[in-house]
Protein backbone atom coordinates (compact mmCIF):
# COMPACT_ATOMS: atom_id res chain seq x y z
CA UNK A 1 0.00 0.00 0.00
CA UNK A 2 1.14 3.71 -0.51
CA UNK A 3 2.97 5.40 2.14
CA UNK A 4 0.51 8.32 1.34
CA UNK A 5 -2.72 6.07 1.97
CA UNK A 6 -4.70 7.84 5.53
CA UNK A 7 -1.66 10.41 5.81
CA UNK A 8 -2.80 14.33 6.68
CA UNK A 9 -2.72 16.64 3.37
CA UNK A 10 -3.81 20.78 3.62
CA UNK A 11 -4.98 22.31 0.90
CA UNK A 12 -3.90 26.11 0.49
CA UNK A 13 -3.82 28.07 -2.44
CA UNK A 14 -1.64 31.45 -2.87
CA UNK A 15 -3.50 33.57 -5.31
CA UNK A 16 -5.18 31.03 -6.80
CA UNK A 17 -2.20 28.88 -7.60
CA UNK A 18 -3.56 25.10 -6.26
CA UNK A 19 -1.13 23.88 -3.53
CA UNK A 20 -1.62 20.12 -1.45
CA UNK A 21 1.43 20.11 1.33
CA UNK A 22 2.43 16.46 2.66
CA UNK A 23 4.30 16.81 5.39
CA UNK A 24 6.72 13.82 5.31
CA UNK A 25 9.54 15.15 7.92
CA UNK A 26 8.75 11.50 9.91
CA UNK A 27 11.07 9.75 7.29
CA UNK A 28 8.22 8.32 5.06
CA UNK A 29 9.66 8.01 1.25
CA UNK A 30 9.29 10.54 -1.07
CA UNK A 31 6.03 10.59 -3.37
CA UNK A 32 6.17 8.99 -6.48
CA UNK A 33 5.40 10.50 -9.84
CA UNK A 34 2.64 7.47 -10.30
CA UNK A 35 1.64 8.81 -6.66
CA UNK A 36 1.42 12.45 -7.79
CA UNK A 37 -1.24 11.52 -10.71
CA UNK A 38 -3.63 9.80 -8.82
CA UNK A 39 -3.67 12.05 -6.48
CA UNK A 40 -4.60 15.07 -9.05
CA UNK A 41 -7.42 12.89 -10.76
CA UNK A 42 -8.56 11.57 -7.39
CA UNK A 43 -11.52 14.91 -7.48
CA UNK A 44 -13.01 16.12 -4.25
CA UNK A 45 -10.85 18.98 -3.93
CA UNK A 46 -7.71 17.60 -4.49
CA UNK A 47 -6.80 18.93 -8.23
CA UNK A 48 -3.53 21.43 -7.30
CA UNK A 49 -1.25 22.73 -9.47
CA UNK A 50 1.76 21.60 -7.11
CA UNK A 51 2.08 18.95 -4.31
CA UNK A 52 4.41 20.44 -1.58
CA UNK A 53 6.32 17.39 0.09
CA UNK A 54 8.28 18.47 3.22
CA UNK A 55 11.03 16.43 4.25
CA UNK A 56 13.55 17.09 6.91
CA UNK A 57 15.73 19.92 6.57
CA UNK A 58 19.74 19.54 6.30
CA UNK A 59 22.51 22.23 7.69
CA UNK A 60 19.88 23.95 9.64
CA UNK A 61 17.15 24.38 7.53
CA UNK A 62 13.48 23.76 8.78
CA UNK A 63 12.66 21.79 5.76
CA UNK A 64 13.45 20.23 2.43
CA UNK A 65 10.83 20.72 -0.22
CA UNK A 66 10.59 18.30 -3.09
CA UNK A 67 7.71 19.84 -5.62
CA UNK A 68 5.68 17.79 -8.12
CA UNK A 69 3.63 18.98 -10.88
CA UNK A 70 -0.20 17.48 -11.68
CA UNK A 71 1.62 15.43 -14.70
CA UNK A 72 3.85 13.69 -11.45
CA UNK A 73 6.73 15.83 -13.16
CA UNK A 74 9.43 17.03 -10.24
CA UNK A 75 10.29 20.85 -10.18
CA UNK A 76 13.03 22.60 -8.58
CA UNK A 77 11.04 26.07 -7.33
CA UNK A 78 7.47 26.79 -6.42
CA UNK A 79 6.96 30.62 -5.54
CA UNK A 80 3.45 30.06 -4.14
CA UNK A 81 3.87 26.52 -2.92
CA UNK A 82 7.22 27.90 -0.76
CA UNK A 83 4.59 30.81 0.55
CA UNK A 84 2.07 28.15 1.78
CA UNK A 85 4.76 26.05 3.51
CA UNK A 86 6.44 28.83 5.29
CA UNK A 87 2.45 29.79 6.73
CA UNK A 88 2.08 26.78 7.90
CA UNK A 89 5.55 25.83 9.71
CA UNK A 90 5.24 29.85 11.20
CA UNK A 91 2.02 28.73 12.40
CA UNK A 92 3.50 25.52 13.90
CA UNK A 93 6.06 27.26 15.41
CA UNK A 94 5.18 30.56 16.64
CA UNK A 95 7.71 32.14 13.90
CA UNK A 96 7.49 34.96 11.68
CA UNK A 97 11.26 33.73 9.40
CA UNK A 98 12.38 30.36 8.77
CA UNK A 99 14.44 28.66 6.33
CA UNK A 100 13.68 26.31 3.41
CA UNK A 101 15.34 23.95 1.03
CA UNK A 102 14.71 23.15 -2.05
CA UNK A 103 16.96 21.43 -5.66
CA UNK A 104 17.10 25.28 -6.71
CA UNK A 105 18.86 26.36 -3.63
CA UNK A 106 17.86 27.99 0.65
CA UNK A 107 14.98 29.84 0.61
CA UNK A 108 14.82 32.53 3.47
CA UNK A 109 11.17 33.58 4.65
CA UNK A 110 9.60 35.97 6.65
CA UNK A 111 6.20 37.05 7.48
CA UNK A 112 5.13 40.90 8.09
CA UNK A 113 2.63 41.70 10.57
CA UNK A 114 -0.38 41.49 8.38
CA UNK A 115 0.43 38.03 7.31
CA UNK A 116 2.21 38.31 4.21
CA UNK A 117 4.64 36.14 3.36
CA UNK A 118 7.95 37.21 1.46
CA UNK A 119 10.08 34.77 -0.13
CA UNK A 120 13.97 35.00 -1.24
CA UNK A 121 14.43 33.38 -4.12
CA UNK A 122 17.63 33.87 -4.90
CA UNK A 123 19.27 35.16 -7.72
CA UNK A 124 18.59 34.50 -11.39
CA UNK A 125 20.55 33.04 -14.38
CA UNK A 126 20.71 34.26 -17.94
CA UNK A 127 23.09 32.64 -19.16
CA UNK A 128 21.52 29.92 -22.10
CA UNK A 129 23.62 26.81 -20.78
CA UNK A 130 21.46 27.86 -17.38
CA UNK A 131 18.36 28.14 -18.46
CA UNK A 132 18.64 25.85 -20.10
CA UNK A 133 18.28 26.17 -23.38
CA UNK A 134 19.45 23.11 -26.21
CA UNK A 135 21.99 25.56 -27.84
CA UNK A 136 23.45 28.79 -27.51
CA UNK A 137 21.58 31.97 -28.71
CA UNK A 138 22.95 35.61 -29.69
CA UNK A 139 21.31 37.30 -26.55
CA UNK A 140 18.73 35.13 -24.31
CA UNK A 141 17.05 38.68 -23.40
CA UNK A 142 15.26 38.38 -27.16
CA UNK A 143 14.78 35.01 -28.75
CA UNK A 144 12.85 34.86 -31.74
CA UNK A 145 10.73 31.89 -32.43
CA UNK A 146 10.18 31.38 -35.95
CA UNK A 147 7.65 28.50 -36.35
CA UNK A 148 5.41 31.18 -34.08
CA UNK A 149 5.53 34.19 -36.06
CA UNK A 150 2.96 35.94 -33.97
CA UNK A 151 4.96 36.03 -31.21
CA UNK A 152 7.34 38.59 -30.49
CA UNK A 153 11.26 37.36 -29.58
CA UNK A 154 10.85 35.80 -25.75
CA UNK A 155 13.05 37.33 -22.55
CA UNK A 156 14.31 33.88 -20.77
CA UNK A 157 15.74 33.09 -17.14
CA UNK A 158 16.23 30.66 -14.83
CA UNK A 159 14.72 31.25 -11.39
CA UNK A 160 14.78 28.06 -9.83
CA UNK A 161 13.02 26.66 -13.11
CA UNK A 162 13.15 27.66 -17.04
CA UNK A 163 11.05 30.53 -17.89
CA UNK A 164 10.06 32.19 -21.42
CA UNK A 165 8.37 35.66 -20.79
CA UNK A 166 6.93 36.85 -24.31
CA UNK A 167 6.24 40.50 -23.94
CA UNK A 168 2.90 41.50 -25.96
CA UNK A 169 0.69 44.75 -26.16
CA UNK A 170 -2.11 42.67 -25.27
CA UNK A 171 -2.54 39.00 -24.14
CA UNK A 172 -6.08 38.65 -25.12
CA UNK A 173 -5.29 38.14 -29.04
CA UNK A 174 -3.07 35.39 -27.68
CA UNK A 175 -4.50 31.64 -26.93
CA UNK A 176 -1.83 30.56 -24.66
CA UNK A 177 -4.18 27.40 -23.81
CA UNK A 178 -2.60 25.97 -27.72
CA UNK A 179 0.80 28.09 -27.56
CA UNK A 180 1.65 27.26 -24.45
CA UNK A 181 2.07 23.50 -24.69
CA UNK A 182 3.38 23.63 -28.34
CA UNK A 183 6.22 26.38 -26.10
CA UNK A 184 6.02 23.75 -23.17
CA UNK A 185 7.60 21.42 -25.65
CA UNK A 186 9.86 22.94 -27.97
CA UNK A 187 13.21 22.12 -29.19
CA UNK A 188 14.93 24.48 -27.51
CA UNK A 189 13.76 23.45 -24.02
CA UNK A 190 15.68 19.93 -23.27
CA UNK A 191 13.66 20.28 -19.50
CA UNK A 192 10.76 21.64 -20.88
CA UNK A 193 9.76 25.40 -19.93
CA UNK A 194 7.69 27.48 -18.25
CA UNK A 195 5.55 30.20 -20.64
CA UNK A 196 3.92 33.67 -19.86
CA UNK A 197 2.49 36.32 -21.80
CA UNK A 198 3.49 39.74 -20.21
CA UNK A 199 1.98 43.39 -20.99
CA UNK A 200 4.16 46.05 -19.21
CA UNK A 201 1.21 48.33 -18.34
CA UNK A 202 3.18 50.65 -15.98
CA UNK A 203 7.08 50.92 -15.12
CA UNK A 204 6.39 49.39 -12.06
CA UNK A 205 3.40 46.86 -13.10
CA UNK A 206 3.29 43.59 -15.25
CA UNK A 207 0.30 42.17 -16.01
CA UNK A 208 1.20 37.98 -16.81
CA UNK A 209 -0.89 35.16 -17.84
CA UNK A 210 0.98 31.81 -17.86
CA UNK A 211 1.10 28.27 -19.04
CA UNK A 212 3.03 26.21 -16.29
CA UNK A 213 5.02 23.31 -17.41
CA UNK A 214 3.67 20.21 -16.30
CA UNK A 215 0.09 22.16 -14.53
CA UNK A 216 -1.18 23.94 -17.75
CA UNK A 217 -3.16 27.43 -17.49
CA UNK A 218 -2.73 28.38 -14.08
CA UNK A 219 -4.50 31.15 -11.94
CA UNK A 220 -0.71 32.32 -10.90
CA UNK A 221 2.88 30.91 -10.49
CA UNK A 222 5.19 32.71 -8.21
CA UNK A 223 8.49 31.70 -10.10
CA UNK A 224 6.82 33.57 -13.62
CA UNK A 225 6.11 36.36 -11.59
CA UNK A 226 10.20 36.96 -10.88
CA UNK A 227 10.77 36.01 -13.82
CA UNK A 228 8.78 38.98 -15.71
CA UNK A 229 9.85 41.35 -12.71
CA UNK A 230 13.83 40.39 -13.15
CA UNK A 231 13.37 40.52 -17.14
CA UNK A 232 11.68 43.24 -17.52
CA UNK A 233 14.14 45.28 -15.64
CA UNK A 234 17.01 43.88 -17.66
CA UNK A 235 15.33 44.67 -20.64
CA UNK A 236 14.75 48.30 -19.83
CA UNK A 237 11.04 48.02 -19.55
CA UNK A 238 10.44 48.56 -15.90
CA UNK A 239 12.52 49.27 -13.17
CA UNK A 240 13.77 46.79 -10.51
CA UNK A 241 10.43 47.29 -7.80
CA UNK A 242 7.26 45.59 -9.70
CA UNK A 243 3.85 44.83 -8.67
CA UNK A 244 2.79 41.50 -11.34
CA UNK A 245 -0.66 41.01 -11.46
CA UNK A 246 -1.85 37.59 -12.40
CA UNK A 247 -5.33 36.15 -12.95
CA UNK A 248 -5.58 35.36 -9.42
CA UNK A 249 -4.19 38.46 -7.78
CA UNK A 250 -1.11 40.41 -7.79
CA UNK A 251 2.45 39.84 -5.99
CA UNK A 252 4.75 42.44 -5.36
CA UNK A 253 8.43 41.38 -7.01
CA UNK A 254 11.73 43.39 -5.98
CA UNK A 255 15.00 42.45 -7.53
CA UNK A 256 17.66 43.48 -5.21
CA UNK A 257 20.83 46.08 -6.79
CA UNK A 258 22.51 45.01 -3.53
CA UNK A 259 23.16 41.05 -3.67
CA UNK A 260 20.99 40.82 -7.34
CA UNK A 261 18.29 38.60 -4.95
CA UNK A 262 14.59 38.52 -5.84
CA UNK A 263 12.00 39.23 -2.92
CA UNK A 264 9.00 37.61 -3.45
CA UNK A 265 5.66 38.73 -1.10
CA UNK A 266 2.11 37.72 -1.26
CA UNK A 267 -0.45 36.17 0.29
CA UNK A 268 -1.74 32.65 1.26
CA UNK A 269 -4.84 30.98 1.93
CA UNK A 270 -5.69 27.73 3.69
CA UNK A 271 -8.69 25.97 2.06
CA UNK A 272 -9.14 23.07 4.38
CA UNK A 273 -7.18 19.45 5.92
CA UNK A 274 -7.91 16.19 4.79
CA UNK A 275 -6.39 12.63 4.79
CA UNK A 276 -5.56 10.70 1.71
CA UNK A 277 -8.35 7.82 0.71
CA UNK A 278 -6.05 4.60 0.07
CA UNK A 279 -8.54 4.09 -2.93
CA UNK A 280 -6.93 6.72 -4.54
CA UNK A 281 -3.74 4.77 -4.43
CA UNK A 282 -5.03 1.53 -6.19
CA UNK A 283 -2.56 0.20 -8.84
CA UNK A 284 0.16 2.52 -7.89
CA UNK A 285 3.50 1.25 -6.92
CA UNK A 286 3.99 0.83 -2.89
Amino acid sequence: MSALANRPFVKMNGLGNEILVVDLRDGSPAVTPAEARAIAAAGGGLAFDQIMALHPGRDGADGFMRIYNADGSEVSACGNGTRCVARLLMDEGGRRDLLLETAAGPLPCIADAAGTIAVDMGRPRFEWQDIPLAHAVPDTAAVAFPDFPTLPPASMANVGNPHAIFWVADIAPYDLATLGPALEHHPLFPERANISLAVVTAPDAITLKVWERGAGLTLACGTAACAAAILGARTGRTGRKVTVTLPGGALAIEWRAADDHILMAGPVELEFRGRFDPAIFAGTAA
